[in-house]
C-alpha cells in the first residue's frame, strides 16, 4: 500500500481519505483541512431573499457560459491586480533546474522553482485531471505535484515544467478585454477536485451527492460514453467517495449507472416557472449527450424537457436575435470553441466573444449577467491553495471566472473589477436563486458565498462596448460542428 503525506496547511479537523481503486490495491492518503461549515440541508430549503442585493429588480436572464480545462494562473497569471503567479514549486520527477534555486522561493526541500513558460493558447498537451491528479498536483497543500502528470499520446511521460504555463495574453485578448471592462473573479475554486464530467454537474446541481444523508458522490467520470442516461451498456458505472468515520473512502469504478435522481436547479426554476434552456454541441452519438449534463439527470433525459429545454449550442445566436432568450441558460462549447488544451485552434476566446457581443448589442444587455466560467485546472499549475475540503470531495483548485453585466461592479481607477471574495460553483447556483426568490438545493449553494457582491445595482447600467475579436460572430454563425466530444474526463 502506498501512502501520500498530505500534511497540514490550516489548523482545523484531520480528514482521513481512503483511495481504493478497483477491486484490489489501494492508496491511503490523510491530510488536515480547514474547519468549515460542511452542514447542507434538506432537498429544498426555503430561500429568506437575503445576499440577493436586490438583483431580482435588475436582472431578468443569466447565461453561463461552460469552458474548459484552464486554471487561473494559466489564463490569468500576469493579469494587473490579480492574485497571478510568475513561477512555482515543483516535486520530483525532475532534474531540470538546479535544487539551489528553490530556497529563495518558500518550496520545500527537495522542490525546484519552476518559472512559468509562456505558452500558445493551441498547446499540444491534455495533462490529467482526475480525482487523483488532484491529490498528487495538491501534495498535502505543498501545490507542487503538477509535474508529476501525464500527456497523454501527444506529450508521453511526465509534464515537468511543462505544466507550469501560462496562455500568451496576445492569444486571448477577448478574455483579457473582459477581465479589464468587467469583472474578474480570482478566488473561484471548483466545487470538487475532480474533471469536467462532475464540474458540469456541479454546475447545475452544486455537487453531485448521492443519498439522504450526503455521505456519497460522483466523482471523475462514467466508464463508458455517452456520460448519461442514454448509455447502451448497463455495465457502465461512475466511482464515487464515500464519507464514514471520519474517512472519505473512494471507490473508483465502484458507483451508480450515469442516470441520477437529484435534484438540480431545474427543479426550482420550473417550481417557479422560470424558463431555462442547456445548449450543448452535438456529437458522435447524435445526442449532445457527452457535454449536456442533463443527460446523466433522469428526470429530464427521460422527460420531455429533453426536446423542449435542450438545444444545440448554434443555436444560441439565433435566439438572442430572436428574442427567444430563456431567463437561465448554460451554454457548452463545440469541440472546435473549445480551450480545452490540446487543440489545433484558437476559437474559444472569439466564441465567448461572439456571446458576449449578441446580447450586448441586443435588447438583452439592460437586463442580462454573462458568466464565463472554466469547468476544471486542466492539470495546468495553478499557486492557489484550495481553502478547505468537505465530505464530496471539494473544493478543488482555482479556474477563472469573468462576470460580463451593466451591472458589473467598477473598480476605482478604471472600469474593470477584480473579485477576491472566495466562491464557488454553488456561488453561481446562489446568485440565480437569489434573483427569482427559487429557495435552494441544499448542496454546496447552501455554504457558497453568492456572486452578487460582484455587482453594483446603484451604479448607473453601463453601455455596452463591443469585444474585439479575431473571429467574428458571422464566422461562429456559419460554423459547422465538429461532431467531437468536447472532453473525454
Amino acid at each position: 500500500m502506498q501512502v501520500w503525506n498530505f500534511g497540514r496547511y490550516a489548523v482545523g479537523a484531520c480528514v482521513a481519505v481512503v483511495l481504493l481503486a478497483g477491486c484490489g490495491g489501494g492508496a491511503l492518503s490523510c491530510f488536515a483541512c480547514a474547519q468549515h461549515d460542511t452542514r447542507v440541508g434538506t432537498a429544498v430549503q426555503r430561500d429568506t431573499g437575503s445576499g440577493s442585493g436586490g438583483s431580482s429588480k435588475y436582472i431578468q436572464h443569466v447565461i453561463v457560459v461552460i469552458q474548459e480545462n484552464r486554471s487561473f494562473d494559466n489564463l490569468f497569471a500576469t493579469f494587473p491586480g490579480a492574485d497571478g503567479a510568475t513561477g512555482g514549486c515543483m516535486a520530483p520527477p525532475s532534474d531540470l533546474l538546479p535544487r539551489s534555486q528553490a530556497s529563495s522561493h518558500g518550496c520545500k526541500s527537495g522542490d525546484q522553482w519552476v518559472p512559468l513558460k509562456e505558452e500558445a493558447l493551441a498547446e499540444p498537451c491534455d495533462w490529467a485531471h482526475g480525482r487523483h491528479n488532484f491529490l498528487t498536483d495538491y501534495d498535502g497543500g505543498a501545490m507542487d505535484g503538477f509535474g508529476s502528470e501525464g500527456g497523454g499520446g501527444n506529450c508521453p511521460g511526465k509534464a515537468g515544467t511543462k505544466a507550469y504555463v501560462y496562455t500568451n495574453p496576445s492569444e486571448i485578448v477577448p478574455y483579457w478585454t473582459m477581465a479589464k471592462q468587467y469583472v474578474l473573479a480570482d478566488h473561484m475554486f471548483q466545487t470538487q477536485g475532480s474533471g469536467s464530467f462532475t464540474a458540469h454537474q456541479d454546475l447545475i446541481a452544486g455537487g453531485t451527492i448521492l443519498n439522504p444523508n450526503k455521505t456519497q458522490s460522483v466523482v471523475d467520470f462514467p466508464t463508458s460514453m455517452p456520460w448519461g442516461c442514454d448509455n447502451k451498456d448497463p455495465k457502465t458505472v461512475t466511482s464515487r467517495l464515500i464519507w464514514e468515520h471520519g474517512m472519505i473512502k473512494g471507490e473508483f469504478d465502484g458507483g451508480p449507472f450515469p442516470c441520477f435522481s437529484y435534484a438540480t436547479l431545474r427543479d426550482l426554476l420550473d417550481a417557479k416557472s422560470v424558463s431555462w434552456t442547456y445548449y450543448s454541441p452535438p456529437e458522435p452519438y447524435g445526442t449532445g449527450a457527452l457535454w449536456n449534463a442533463f443527460d446523466a439527470i433522469d428526470a429530464v433525459r427521460n422527460g420531455p424537457e429533453w426536446t423542449t429545454n435542450i438545444q444545440n449550442s448554434t443555436k444560441l445566436l439565433s435566439d438572442i436575435s430572436g428574442n427567444s432568450l430563456a431567463s437561465v441558460a448554460w451554454v457548452v462549447p463545440d469541440d472546435n470553441n473549445s480551450d480545452h488544451p490540446a487543440v489545433t485552434h484558437d476559437l474559444g476566446p472569439s466564441w465567448v466573444a461572439s456571446i458576449v457581443n449578441a446580447i450586448g448589442e441586443s435588447s438583452y444587455w439592460d437586463n442580462t449577467a454573462i458568466i464565463v466560467v472554466w469547468d476544471d485546472w486542466g492539470g495546468f499549475y495553478d499557486n492557489e491553495t484550495p481553502p478547505f475540503f468537505d465530505h464530496w470531495g471539494g473544493v478543488g483548485f482555482r479556474v477563472p471566472m469573468l462576470i460580463i453585466s451593466p451591472y458589473a461592479k467598477e473598480g476605482k481607477k478604471r472600469h474593470g473589477y477584480i473579485s477576491h471574495t472566495q466562491y464557488e460553483f454553488g456561488s453561481i447556483l446562489k446568485f440565480i436563486e437569489n434573483v427569482w426568490g427559487l429557495g435552494q438545493l441544499g448542496t454546496t449553494d447552501t455554504r457558497a458565498t453568492s456572486i452578487v457582491d460582484s455587482f453594483d445595482f446603484t451604479q448607473k447600467p453601463r453601455k455596452f462596448t463591443p469585444i474585439g475579436s479575431k473571429y467574428s460572430r458571422t464566422y461562429f454563425l456559419h460554423q459547422k460542428p465538429s461532431y467531437r466530444p468536447v472532453d473525454s474526463e
